[in-house]
């Protein structure tokens, strides 16, 4: 095992990896995990990658779990990166696909890694609030793992996400609320329940396994990374875990200091984040009266706010609103131009794209990715 330690992202405190934890003892931001790079290099190379598995196991050295313990896994990682043919043909764009995945979105990777290792140091009841797919992921990785499966979602979850949970043998609640106020009623009843949270953030885990987005990426393009990501942004895991992963790769020696410029894409209705960007915060305030269709992008308030600023502000990138009308329209085109039926958040991601041409934030020499996070099959009564 190449894990060190954990260190919180705000105050920078060590912890040991050793034991169950959430958030960092001091200041109670989110902890990351340390991986001895030089260590982990000695076995794994870029150059040996294409002989490994096509899951996200491949990247086994710089995720948490130790080598001689076996991964929670259902196949998840090895999705698809696919030149976009006719949504934008005169300019180098790229999909990034990940509702192949298992549960049909990338809520797998993080949760495989996490719940893998909470297994491995003892959990045996894991709890998570989820607008979907984070849910769906818990309980088919919980499911798989053996152990029990809480999910709390709110009432107006679409029903797709709700049956997915039920069938895979979690406890599902649903609460007359935001996502925010399903993870209050976790934090109400963990401790004496004997839950551990699952939370976007709120475990070290669950972004190592969207580190391994960067990673992907990375070895896809041949080593070099795009000029822009689109990325559609609530908690937050996907932007987080790839910046941690391009800094990991260039310590590995494998990509050089070039970092693409990174643009956060939520919906007009519920936007903190873009809020807060604009008025220069350092943080964001919850977003009052959060709506939209993109259940996965209805989140009023990330714990890793600062992290994902951050992000955005060093890469010279940006953030962008989209109201749901658009989503639905772009994504219909996205179905017709280049045959994938997108979840509303990929299809906002889309949507921005438009907007950034229009505005000539994007040159038509650069290149492009778009992540689409999920399945649209999930998505039939916002379609």
């Amino acid at each position: 095992m190449f894990l060190k330690h954990l260190e919180c992202s705000a105050c920078g405190l060590e912890h040991k990896s050793s034991r169950l934890q959430n958030l960092c003892r001091s200041c109670n931001k989110p902890l990351f995990a340390i991986v001895d790079l030089a260590a982990a290099s000695r076995t794994l190379q870029r150059e040996t990658l294409p002989t490994r598995d096509k899951s996200l196991w491949r990247y086994r050295e710089v995720l948490p779990l130790p080598g001689d313990v076996e991964p929670v896994s259902l196949g998840e990682g090895g999705t698809p990166l696919l030149r976009a043919e006719r949504f934008a043909d005169d300019i180098d764009l790229w999909i990034k696909d990940e509702s192949l995945n298992p549960t049909q979105s990338f809520k797998a990777r993080g949760m495989s890694v996490a719940v893998s290792m909470a297994k491995h140091l003892g959990a045996t009841s894991l709890a998570v609030p989820s607008a979907g797919n984070a849910g769906g992921a818990l309980a088919a990785y919980a499911a798989r793992a053996g152990l029990e499966a809480r999910v709390f979602m709110p009432r107006d979850t679409p029903r797709a996400n709700i049956v997915e949970c039920r069938e895979l043998n979690a406890h599902v609640t649903l609460i007359d609320g935001l996502i925010t106020d399903c993870a209050a009623e976790i934090g109400r009843h963990k401790a004496k329940e004997g839950w551990f949270d699952m939370s976007t953030l709120k475990e070290p885990y669950r972004i190592e396994g969207k580190t391994t987005l960067g990673y992907e990426l990375a070895e896809q393009l041949n080593w070099q990374l795009p000029d822009v990501i689109l990325y559609p942004t609530d908690g937050g895991t996907g932007l987080i875990g790839m910046w941690k992963a391009f800094d990991e790769m260039e310590t590995l020696g494998w990509i050089a200091n070039k970092r693409p410029r990174m643009f956060a894409v939520q919906a007009a209705g519920c936007a903190p984040i873009i809020r807060a960007f604009e008025a220069g915060e350092r943080t964001a305030a919850e977003f009052p009266n959060a709506r939209t269709i993109a259940s996965g992008l209805r989140v009023p308030k990330a714990i890793g706010d600062f992290l994902i600023l951050n992000v955005l502000r060093e890469s010279n990138g940006g953030a962008i609103a989209i109201d749901d009308g658009e989503m639905v329209r772009v994504g219909r085109e996205v179905g017709a131009k280049e045959g994938l039926f997108v979840c509303p958040e990929g299809a906002a991601c889309f949507a921005a794209l438009k907007l950034l041409r229009r505005d000539k934030r994007i040159a038509s020499a650069e290149r492009i990715v778009i992540f689409n996070t999920g399945s649209g099959i999930k998505y039939l009564d916002a379609y």
